[in-house]
């Protein structure tokens, strides 16, 4: 197997920036922050439910299981679980595919948005009380900043795709 090229010097600023997501990631993948939010936010939903729900409230239509497990990148059977326990829950429903009489889809009941729409306003809450100290115009930047680099890093592994002969990542769309 050949060893990919690196560079011998790699600028401080990358490291840095490496770093920091590193450590951003770190924080919001954590399990007790995970418990803090979903008890603040009165929804009682394990860690690996939350993805879940919140691709559905994005997607806003019915998915079906193997898209939810592509798009999530796990494995089905993980995603037939969780669909089990939020469908117990209430937060979910299977639905019949139109497209195939023989396929189910998973649909978000109004209990789920509800549940996602409590975890995000938590989730927005604490980081607006962590940013308090910046200026509007200071967020605004971070926020462009952001947005930036992640069209920036959906752009990258793109190209990369194609130098490799494989698709691009259709769950990733660049900001307009």
């Amino acid at each position: 197997m050949a060893s990919p090229q690196f560079p011998a010097e790699v600028p401080r600023e990358i490291m840095e920036i490496e770093r920091a997501i590193t450590r951003i990631s770190h924080l919001l993948t954590r399990s007790r922050r995970h418990d803090r939010t979903v008890a603040a936010a009165g929804v009682p939903v394990d860690r690996a439910a939350v993805p879940m729900l919140r691709l559905l409230a994005e997607q806003g239509e019915p998915m079906r299981p193997s898209e939810m497990a592509a798009r999530l990148a796990v494995e089905a059977p993980h995603v037939t679980r969780q669909v089990q326990r939020l469908e117990r829950a209430g937060y979910v429903e299977r639905v019949p595919d139109p497209d195939d009489g023989r396929a189910q889809r998973v649909r978000l009941c109004d209990s789920g948005r509800d549940a996602v729409e409590c975890i995000r306003a938590v989730g927005r809450r604490w980081m607006d009380e962590a940013l308090a100290g910046w200026s509007p115009d200071e967020r605004r930047l971070l926020a462009g900043l952001v947005h930036r680099m992640v069209d920036d890093f959906v752009a990258h592994a793109d190209s990369l795709s194609d130098q490799c002969g494989l698709p691009a990542d259709p769950h990733y769309e660049r900001q307009p």
